[in-house]
């Protein structure tokens, strides 16, 4: 580690070298500082032996950095760490909603981490699903974090962190979700309302959370002694949504088309408990085109808290999923994971949600 003399007396000739601007390698910079590569090193990469480094020398050695344009040689590093200092990231899309706000989270972790990132969308198609993470391996990816995106068929020789995903793999942490405590905070707050006919938007079968999320509303609403009316029920996949059919699976008519279904059958509820935001806001259009006015005919409910729910007319009650710390704390996982291999980590994490009361729910109407 550099001291004493090398970190100080030797400063004193900094700054007089000849190095120009433009590339230049760790050898040169410290030659120009009057610095050894050691001290140089600790300085650039944040480390926390760094702190013994007087901070006039710490801040001399950034100004060079910035001023001769320094590039580090990432390739070099890999090679002496064996690691490629980047990971991969699948998704299904990267819309606005959930996706982008557990991203935020995912970039802030990785670049103050100095981790460079490859995302690849797979759009819910089986055969890139399986393809992604073989190219991702041939690029030498130090780990994979899967958002919303199923890990039992991806098979790979690095850590893998899943976020609402609820893999089994042996190789695999998930993040996910209290859906219990999500479904009762929810019904407990429509029940408060007075409602007990109540409808229900269930998730595309393709997206992990649907399941868990159905089953947890299931046993919140036993234990409630609130019955279920299966003709109260509709599925964002079984009601014309449709990938085939071109539709954007973030977009509001994922929950505008169930919805207007629904009404078409049934208006004999008060209120309706939907899979996400998005769908939410594709719901209350759907009830105002019939005339149904929001809360004052029927109440709604979303979920993630997304950043348009607030904004939406009327703003949206939600549950809210802790999106961006669920994206940092995946991120934070995973990196603890590639740097520390041979330990133990749990299986599962789980995340608490809270309920967001806004303008979209209300007292029952009698």
């Amino acid at each position: 580690m550099a001291k004493g003399k090398d970190a100080e007396t030797d400063g004193k000739s900094a700054g007089n070298g000849t190095a120009e601007p433009g590339h230049i390698n760790l050898r040169m910079l410290a030659e120009h500082l009057g610095l050894s590569q050691t001290t140089i090193s600790l300085v650039l990469n944040n480390s926390p032996s760094a702190r013994s480094i007087p901070n006039e020398t710490r801040e001399r050695v950034r100004k060079a950095a910035r001023d001769l344009n320094y590039r580090p040689n990432y390739f070099a590093r890999s090679l002496r760490q064996s690691r490629s200092m980047s990971v991969g990231v699948l998704a299904p899309d990267l819309s606005e909603g959930y996706f982008t706000r557990v991203m935020s989270g995912v970039v802030a972790e990785l670049t103050a981490a100095h981790y460079f990132y490859f995302t690849a969308c797979h759009d819910w198609n089986k055969e890139l699903i399986e393809q992604y993470p073989r190219m991702l391996v041939e690029r030498a990816v130090d780990g994979f974090l899967l958002l919303n995106t199923p890990a039992e068929t991806i098979q790979v020789p690095v850590p893998v962190v899943a976020i609402s995903a609820h893999s089994s793999g042996s190789n695999v942490t998930n993040i996910v979700l209290d859906h219990e405590s999500a479904a009762n905070q929810a019904l407990t707050h429509l029940y408060s309302l007075g409602h007990r006919n109540i409808a229900f938007m269930r998730g595309p079968r393709a997206i992990p959370d649907s399941e868990f999320r159905w089953e947890s509303i299931q046993k919140v609403a036993r234990g409630m002694g609130l019955k279920i009316d299966p003709s109260h029920v509709v599925r964002m996949d079984a009601e014309g949504w449709s990938m085939k059919a071109g539709q954007h699976t973030m977009a509001p008519e994922i929950g505008y088309r169930p919805m207007k279904a629904l009404l078409e059958r049934s208006r004999d509820f008060t209120a309706i408990f939907c899979f996400n935001d998005i769908a939410a806001i594709g719901a209350i259009r759907a009830l105002k085109d019939v005339g149904l006015g929001v809360p004052d005919d029927v109440s709604v409910v979303g979920f993630d808290d997304i950043q348009s729910a607030a904004f939406s007319t009327p703003s949206l009650t939600t549950v809210r999923q802790p999106l961006t710390e669920m994206g940092r704390r995946g991120a934070q996982l995973l990196l603890e994971r590639i740097a520390h291999k041979d330990r133990e980590y749990a299986v599962e994490i789980t995340m608490a949600p809270e309920l967001i009361v806004r303008e979209s729910t209300g007292a029952a109407k009698k």
